[in-house]
């Protein structure tokens, strides 16, 4: 058993998951630090309130802070923009990857094939039409 935890534990994609749950973690606290320090006052100027996490409502006892979950949803949408970007780079580099993978050699022979196999039908159509005139 101890075994294969090791095996399950070394294998790659474990070890990718957990590196990135672990900057996973980190851009957190760094989105929620924007999300606090930067974009709530510069929300707050037009809404003439500088920290939206005090905004809030009583219902009889209840106290609802809708600010914080505004602060959440901002901290999401930055997040999922982010990570969209990220996405499109390495879906963007990966194509670049594909790309250099096919030689340009082979291309070029494709091409050189496909150009001598036009210069035959060519001349074998040329030779056709003298054939016929004579």
């Amino acid at each position: 058993m101890i075994k294969e935890f090791k095996a399950f534990i070394s294998k790659g994609n474990v070890i990718d998951m957990a590196v990135g749950v672990i900057i996973g973690s980190a851009f957190t606290g760094i989105v929620s630090s924007l999300v606090k320090n930067i974009l709530n006052p510069l929300i707050g100027l037009f809404i003439g309130n500088i920290d939206l996490s005090s905004l809030s409502f009583k219902v009889g006892g209840a106290t609802f802070r809708y600010g914080v979950f505004l602060n959440a949803v901002i901290n999401f949408f930055i997040i999922a923009f982010v990570v969209f970007i990220i996405v499109k780079i390495l879906g963007k580099m990966r194509l670049r990857q594909d790309k250099e993978k096919t030689t340009p050699k082979s291309e070029q022979y494709l091409a050189e094939i496909v150009t001598l196999l036009k210069q035959e039908q060519g001349q074998s159509e040329a030779s056709q039409e003298t054939k016929e005139t004579k």
